[in-house]
């Protein structure tokens, strides 16, 4: 929800405020980047973890066990997963542009700031698909056994 507030009149790259408002965009970043470096990557490393080992004990006590079915554990499992590789290959990256419009030196191009932002919140989707999923399967698996 941040991220789009960021981007409410962003100027155009024509307009004379764009470079004043991608460096605000640029020095503003490092908080966002900071609670999901320090908030979310911790809560899916917990989620591989957590539902990899509910599969396991699912699957030792059997279909008929208190847990049901190990599978669906274990594809709550594999979208933790991918919500970190995700991160990993697709998000950093973004985040690194966000970032070096603080000062852009030629590590980045000022005039793309705004596609940046809207591209961070496009591929930011799937970290928020990926984690309800989840959730939602395991919840399942547990109702309908209960």
């Amino acid at each position: 929800m941040g991220v789009p507030a960021l981007l409410v009149d962003f100027p155009p790259p024509s307009s004379p405020e764009h470079a004043a408002r991608a460096r605000l965009l640029g020095r503003q970043w490092p908080v966002f980047w900071v609670v999901g470096n320090q908030f979310f990557r911790p809560i899916s490393t917990l989620g591989i973890f957590g539902y990899a080992y509910t599969a396991w004990v699912a699957s030792t006590q059997g279909a008929d066990g208190r847990l049901g079915d190990w599978r669906p554990y274990a594809v709550s499992a594999l979208c933790h997963l991918i919500t970190v590789v995700h991160s990993a290959a697709n998000m950093q990256p973004i985040n690194a542009k966000l970032d070096a419009l603080r000062e852009p030196k030629g590590k980045v191009d000022p005039k793309q700031a705004e596609t940046y932002a809207r591209r961070w919140i496009k591929f930011n989707t799937v970290r928020l698909i990926t984690p309800v999923v989840a959730g939602s399967l395991a919840l399942f698996s547990l109702l309908k056994r209960n």
